[in-house]
């Protein structure tokens, strides 16, 4: 199998010209396509629904469903909240930055930047409660390098204590942040 790329990405959404606006307006994200149906293509299920798509650049696209005729959306309730994320890369450190000041007159809540070792991250959620990631690289080669060397034996002290690993601790040991990813 040869997978080029992840053709779309779906969550669900509350409103989707709430949704759309707001990842135009604070993202910048172009609104692309847009589908509805009142029966679902793969199941013929009746369950009438908008399904949009947004570019996320890059060739990578973000899309959202919203389903009138469901039950009102939740997250699910035994994850923390800042484990479910979307993250968006940006250009640099001083983008991070100007994204972050964008995104705050626009009146969002936003946490960070955030020190992850070899990125800088900020925070925050659309209008749907999906926390999003704006994050720029600072990581060096070799620092990608050590951390790919170490990844197998990490997974598998995990697996196996289910406590952290200390083979990558370097990342915060200057700062600890108490980062999140």
């Amino acid at each position: 199998m040869n997978i080029k790329r992840i053709h779309h990405v779906a969550y669900r959404c509350k409103d989707a010209k709430e949704t759309v606006d707001f990842y135009e307006r604070v993202l910048d994200m172009e609104f692309q396509i847009a589908f509805a149906e009142d029966r679902v293509p793969s199941t013929k299920e009746p369950d009438p629904y908008m399904h949009v798509f947004l570019d996320a650049g890059m060739g990578n696209v973000l899309a959202f469903f919203e389903l009138p005729t469901r039950e009102p959306m939740d997250r699910d309730r035994n994850t923390p909240e800042w484990v479910q994320h979307i993250a968006f890369e940006v250009e640099d450190y001083d983008a991070l930055l100007a994204a972050k000041s964008h995104i705050e007159a626009e009146g969002v809540d936003v946490i960070g930047p955030t020190n992850h070792g070899i990125f800088q991250s900020i925070y925050f959620f659309d209008p749907n409660g999906h926390r999003l990631e704006l994050v720029a690289n600072t990581r060096t080669d070799e620092q990608v390098e050590e951390l790919r060397r170490v990844a197998p034996a990490m997974l598998e002290e995990w697996s196996q204590t289910k406590k952290a690993p200390r083979h990558a601790a370097w990342l915060h040991e200057l700062e600890f942040t108490g980062a999140e990813s």
